[in-house]
């Protein structure tokens, strides 16, 4: 019969941010660990708050399933004599496995006959098994950072105080450091300190919830939500969205108590980002919105504990908050007073990375960068001109290419780098920028995360991009590239961007081109050779494309196919893999892919040369070089217009001229000069194909 098993681990305060990684960690690793001891084990549920980790299993079996192992020996041959008498080595074997030579098996390997034993290993009782494993299960659980106290040796996120290990209602003994297992968890520690004694995860979770601990967090998530909308509907208002303050705060205390405080009206004449980011980030507050959406001069601040008297609660977080909003205006004061172009010269003082220089000397590499993209892109065809001007276009670029990193001077971006970018768009407003320069220093920022939006304005796009280049071609030519899970400059997310910026704006980027001119602009700073360092940096585009397209439900086939034809523009390579996926779904496909993988096969390694059609000896000859000449044109066509559905079409016309070719025409004729022609001809059509994908890559059934 199935038991349930209860764990909790009873520490200090843990790191908010520590909690919500391992408690899937936690989950993971202990199913693991059971699989690995053939102890079945139903639902595991993880719960977690600041002073704890717990963990249910249900349905965890009573006994470890028994195995059966099959031990090969000797070969038959060797193991007998002539006589069927057992030699040494059967011998050997046998009693190496602790059985007679009579119990000894014969199995039919790949290899031949061969002498092996079975053997049964019986289960252990998961009661005495669980007590050898559960130490080294939390012991092993991991954290950003971990510590030591005391005299142990152990280490954890915080010092471990209690552990409550219960299987089947019965105590699980064992002991990690100085810490003895028992059946009781602990309340709050203000508001019910005292031990609790508990039998299962039901009365578990009761138990807390009367000792104020709400363990399960998407229990105190709703809770703590219910709490928000109720505080801020008091005051005429709601709770300014933020997910990530939400989880923090959830995971900051045991039992969520919310108290709204006040500003001065004076505050409110900061810029919203800044009013939100001090009360975020220095107090863990929640801004509020009145109806006209207008920030009010509320906030909502979450307790740990209950109070007996709010109104000093209140107080007191008014007093903290009113501090912080003072700084902030003082800020904002001082660096309104510098207009924006002022501080560029500033980040002469600013290092970007000891081995890539200033942040100055970057901004003047990708500005050049950014101005050469805006003059190579054909923005004309996708900008009317009543819309805006090109010329001012590429002006706006470099503007906002010199001013975008200036805000790393002001005061408020160093006190909240957060905002960077935010603080740089308002502050050129207040300078007199041009509204597009300015939308452009935060935009150009975008996307900062996967989930992030992608910026709307071709300035901020293009900046963004020239940014993004220099960073990944610096950072590769210095020798900084991404090694296995580590990418601390965040290069995979940069390379990501710029797949995603391209694409959301239609902008066919020559990647070959920007990459050399990048590190051309780079030359006084990389250790590698362009060459070298451009073969990665395109390599890296491409293995980032790729995966992209995969979790976008392309196959890998499609996108292999694809890629390996060439990816310089990573607009028109999606937009293949797109369109040959299409192409790929019709019965016709197969036959279609056979003829185009022959032709490319037998033309591989075929030198180059002209197509003589006064050799053709046959007409299927003439019949496939008509046909082929009809099918570049429309191939051409097609390519020019980026119609790429066009273009299977058009390839795929020369399905029936090609079979009838291998049916009638032999291609390795004895005579050198019809071998050369003919493999000119085919040459020449993989050429074409190749424009579009290599069919080598794709299989057919």
């Amino acid at each position: 019969m199935a038991k349930e098993l209860l764990l909790e681990i009873g520490t200090e305060e843990i790191p908010a941010r520590f909690l919500p990684p391992v408690l899937e960690e936690m989950a993971a690793s202990f199913r693991k660990m059971l699989d690995a001891e053939r102890i079945g084990v139903g639902e595991i549920l993880t719960w977690g708050t600041p002073r704890r980790l717990a963990l249910v299993a249900r349905e965890v079996a009573e006994v470890q399933a028994e195995v059966t192992q099959e031990i090969i020996g000797p070969p038959k041959a060797v193991a007998f004599d002539a006589a069927g008498q057992a030699t040494p080595a059967a011998a050997g074997f046998a009693r190496t496995q602790g059985v007679a030579v009579s119990d000894l098996i014969e199995v039919d390997t790949p290899r031949g006959v061969y002498l092996a034993v079975k053997k049964s290993t019986t289960g252990r009782p998961a009661g005495e098994r669980l007590p050898e494993l559960l130490p080294g299960f939390i012991l092993g659980l991991s954290f950003p950072k971990s510590m030591r106290w005391g005299s142990e040796t152990i280490t954890f996120a915080r010092p471990i105080h209690w552990i409550l290990a219960r299987y089947g209602g019965a105590v699980v003994d064992f002991e990690v450091g100085d810490v003895t297992s028992g059946g009781e968890t602990r309340g709050h520690r203000f508001l019910a300190p005292r031990a609790v004694e508990v039998a299962d995860a039901e009365t578990y979770t009761a138990a807390l919830k009367a000792a104020h601990v709400i363990v399960d967090p998407a229990a105190r998530r709703a809770l703590l939500s219910d709490q928000l909308a109720q505080a801020a509907a008091g005051v005429k208002g709601e709770v300014v969205p933020n997910p990530g303050l939400l989880e923090e705060n959830t995971f900051l205390v045991e039992y969520p108590s919310v108290v709204v405080g006040n500003f001065e009206d004076r505050f409110l004449a900061l810029p919203d980002e800044v009013l939100i980011t001090s009360m975020r980030e220095h107090q863990r507050y929640f801004s509020l919105r009145g109806a006209d959406g207008r920030l009010l001069p509320h906030f909502i601040a979450v307790n740990n504990t209950l109070t007996r008297n709010p109104d000093v609660v209140r107080q007191g977080h008014e007093r903290v908050i009113r501090a912080r909003l003072s700084d902030a205006m003082f800020f904002f004061q001082e660096d309104s007073k510098t207009p924006l172009a002022q501080r560029v010269d500033a980040l002469k003082g600013v290092v970007f990375h000891s081995l890539l220089g200033t942040s100055y000397e970057k901004m003047e590499r990708f500005r050049e960068l950014a101005a050469y993209l805006c003059e190579n892109f054909d923005l004309e065809d996708r900008i009317p001109l009543l819309v805006i001007d090109p010329k001012k276009l590429c002006q706006n670029v470099r503007r906002a290419a010199t001013l975008c990193k200036a805000d790393i001077t002001t005061e408020m971006v160093g006190e909240f780098p957060s905002l960077q970018g935010v603080m740089g768009h308002i502050y050129a407003h207040l300078s007199g920028e041009p509204p597009e320069v300015a939308e452009a220093l935060f935009t150009h920022y975008l996307p900062r995360h996967a989930d992030d939006e992608l910026p709307q304005d071709k300035v901020g796009a293009l900046v963004g991009l020239a940014d993004r280049l220099d960073t990944i071609c610096g950072c590769f030519g210095v020798g900084l590239s991404p090694t296995g899970t580590a990418d601390p400059y965040g290069l995979r997310r940069h390379a990501l961007a710029v797949i995603r910026i391209l694409r959301s704006q239609g902008l066919h980027l020559d990647l070959v081109a920007a990459v050399a001119l990048a590190l051309e602009l780079l030359k006084d700073k990389i250790s590698r050779t362009p060459e070298e360092t451009a073969l990665e940096v395109l390599d890296f585009f491409q293995t980032r494309l790729q995966r992209l397209l995969l979790t976008e439900g392309f196959d890998h086939e499609t996108i292999t196919a694809v890629l390996a034809a060439g990816c310089r523009d990573v607009v028109d390579a999606a937009d293949k893999v797109q369109a040959l996926a299409a192409v790929r779904q019709s019965p016709e496909f197969p036959a279609l892919a056979t003829a185009f993988k022959r032709v490319i096969n037998i033309a591989q390694g075929a030198e180059p040369g002209e197509v003589t059609p006064l050799l053709f000896d046959q007409p299927e000859e003439n019949i496939l070089f008509e046909s082929m000449e009809l099918m570049e044109l429309e191939v051409t066509r097609a390519l020019e217009s980026r119609d790429y559905p066009g273009v299977c079409r058009a390839l795929a016309g020369l399905r029936g001229p090609v079979d009838a070719f291998f049916e009638k025409v032999m291609v390795m004729a004895e005579d050198a000069s019809l071998r050369r022609n003919r493999l000119a001809l085919l040459l020449r059509i993989s050429q074409t194909f190749l424009l579009m994908a290599d069919f080598s890559k794709i299989t057919t059934s």
